[in-house]
């Protein structure tokens, strides 16, 4: 097993892959490469060398070795190729950082164990867009602490590839729907009312591409089905030079597993089509909805997510950033004293309107 690390052919430096530029750039001596040269120039280098394989360190430690070490069945333990440092990381981990000599490594095997990616949407934001989004969104909200509006507050930010099944569907369906139109008029004798009643019936089909579902049981769903939609339009074929830089992980929870939640997305999503398509009435009852999906391909990739945590008052606060398109969500705390003070004011405003009030009616 190997650790790949993205090492600047000008200087040896740290290469990260930089999301306004869209290219590996040198930590050290700014040089900029494009993925595709770099795989270039890696594929001629690991050519020349296929020959002369150095002994000595190994890549990885084996299972028994890093659970002697106490690190438990869920790790590996990867050495730096760079420094020789342990790299402790999730057995789902396909990337990371050195934490003693900073170099970026990848972990080919863990992608090549199951599915590898087919495709991945590349950062197009930075951190620091991730840490102004933090306090834009923070500042949006009237009540929440004045810590959350300042970016020192923020525990650890970090730029992290979730895995995602996309599924491609179609769906076929029957909706029956008991309908009304009311009409009321009236004349200079009586008001009058009526109520048609209908009988409404539709058949449809519908097309459905790469429905994403979080193949990551780290991840909770409801936060990444928050800060969709991401544009399919970024996506490329997947190269592990992309994750340079970043925290990347395989998937946990099998195409199978998502499969479930994949036609639940796309029968909500047919049956809200197939309700709006009934219109014009006053009130429609479904009495009827029959939904047949036919599953077609499955593809799977890698999308970008800035992950945020803080801590206030002994609790954790999980924020997160579509790290394509910036959309931001994540649950904020309220200001005890902040809260108290509005309602008191609110309370003197609504106590001194009454006052008004009755002493205007009694005048």
């Amino acid at each position: 097993m190997a650790a790949h690390e993205y090492e600047c052919p000008a200087c040896a430096g740290v290469m990260e892959f930089d999301a306004s530029l869209q290219k590996l750039k040198c930590q050290f001596c700014d040089t900029v490469i494009s993925v595709d040269e770099y795989k270039k120039m890696v594929s001629k280098k690991e050519s020349e060398s296929a020959n002369h394989a150095p002994g000595g360190f190994h890549d990885q430690m084996t299972a028994e070795d890093a659970d002697n070490a106490g690190f438990g069945e869920d790790k590996n333990v990867y050495l730096c190729q760079s420094c020789g440092g342990e790299i402790i990381a999730d057995k789902t981990q396909g990337a990371a950082t050195c934490p003693f000599c900073g170099n970026n490594v990848t972990f080919k095997e863990v992608f090549t164990k199951g599915r590898k990616p087919d495709y991945i949407i590349p950062f197009k934001l930075t951190k620091q867009q991730a840490k102004d989004k933090y306090r834009e969104y923070a500042k949006s909200k009237k009540l929440v602490p004045k810590a959350f509006t300042n970016e020192s507050h923020i525990d650890e930010i970090k730029g992290v590839y979730i895995p995602y099944w996309l599924f491609d569907a179609s769906a076929q369906g029957h909706l029956d729907a008991e309908c009304t139109k009311v009409r009321t008029w009236s004349d200079k004798d009586y008001a009058y009312t009526e109520t048609s009643h209908y009988s409404v019936s539709r058949d449809g089909n519908e097309s459905f591409t790469m429905v994403p579902v979080d193949g990551s049981s780290h991840m909770p769903d409801e936060l990444t089905e928050a800060i969709e939609p991401f544009n399919k339009e970024g996506l490329v074929a997947y190269d592990e030079a992309y994750l340079a830089g970043y925290v990347a992980n395989q998937y946990d929870v099998s195409e199978a597993e998502c499969a479930k939640r994949a036609r639940q997305r796309i029968t909500n999503s047919f049956s809200s089509d197939m309700r709006a398509s009934v219109s014009g009435y006053s009130s429609v009852h479904v009495v009827n909805n029959t939904i047949n999906i036919d599953e077609k391909k499955v593809n799977y990739a890698l999308y970008p997510v800035w992950l945020l945590n803080t801590t206030y008052k002994g609790q954790r606060y999980l924020f997160a950033m579509n790290g394509q398109t910036g959309k931001f969500i994540g649950d904020l705390p309220a200001d005890e004293g902040l809260v108290k003070k509005y309602y008191f004011i609110y309370a003197g405003i609504a106590a001194l309107a009454m006052i008004i009030f009755e002493m205007i009616f009694k005048i």
